[in-house]
């Protein structure tokens, strides 16, 4: 069974960081994409970064400058470190294997003063 575990989101301030981690259960993650993307309320789910097998990066224009995505193919993970975050980075934070359709069951985001 495939899972995705997201973990690291929480509640920050605008201008901070935070670092979302999500091992890959049960799948060599190593050899696909691995992606993350983001769902505001009342909002579409919006793509993020992603990363390919080979260490490629593509990033959503909204993100560009100030989230990385990074993976650590020994752990089967992925990763996306965010800073400089802003009110409107508000969301639940999906990771997901777009290709073989699996995806992760969220972790909220919340930007707030």
């Amino acid at each position: 069974q495939v899972q995705l575990v997201e973990s690291g989101g929480g509640l920050v301030q605008p201008g901070g960081s935070l670092r979302l981690s999500c091992p890959a259960f049960g799948i060599i993650a190593s050899s696909h994409t691995m992606a993350w993307y983001r769902q505001a309320p009342g909002k579409q789910r919006e793509f993020v970064a992603s990363i390919t097998s080979s260490g490629g990066t593509n990033y959503g224009d909204s993100v560009k400058g100030r989230f990385t995505i990074s993976r650590a193919d020994i752990k089967y993970a992925v990763y996306l470190q965010m800073n400089s975050l802003k009110p409107e980075d508000t969301a639940v934070y999906y990771c997901a294997i777009p290709n073989l359709g699996y995806w992760g069951q969220g972790t909220q985001v919340t930007v707030s003063s």
